[in-house]
């Protein structure tokens, strides 16, 4: 009996911005990460962002860069089995990497604490889309340069 194979049409992407400088690419790649215990330090040192969530603690601080990176940290004394673990993990990076557009400039360390393992999918999901939006609220705004008064100036 002959198979049929259905082929769907390759999709071009197109780019929904003008400028695409501006976009930040939706992938989890190695910079987008906090690799070394240095990195993790400066974030737990002296966080400029705070938000604690149900069962978790996100702590971020700025970073300078064009991307966003995160860390996280989640023990076997909060989270018993690494199935769990593994899951909440992959959920964080996920929410994290769909998100990242509103948290550029951020290094984001995120703790978990007792429960979280417990928590379904969906319900951290949710959580995390508020959590992330919360977050990109607290950005501080670069402090405008001063003026300096001219010729043109009323004040001179």
């Amino acid at each position: 009996m002959p198979s049929c194979r259905v082929v769907a049409p390759k999709v071009a992407l197109v780019w929904q911005f003008d400028n695409p400088a501006l976009v930040v690419s939706q992938d989890y790649s190695r910079e987008k990460r906090l690799l070394t215990p240095r990195h993790f330090k400066a974030v737990f040192d002296s966080p400029t962002g705070k938000v604690p969530g149900k069962n978790l603690l996100l702590l971020a601080r700025n970073n300078e860069l064009d991307h966003p990176r995160l860390g996280l940290v989640i023990g076997k004394k909060s989270v018993k089995l690494s199935v769990q673990r593994n899951r909440l993990k992959r959920l964080m990076r996920e929410s994290f990497r769909l998100h990242q557009e509103i948290l550029v400039g951020w290094d984001i360390v995120i703790v978990a604490r007792k429960g979280l393992g417990d928590v379904e999918n969906p319900e951290l999901i949710q959580h995390f889309d508020k959590l992330w939006k919360r977050l990109a609220r607290n950005k501080p705004v670069p402090a405008a340069k001063p003026e300096t008064a001219g010729v043109d100036s009323p004040d001179a």
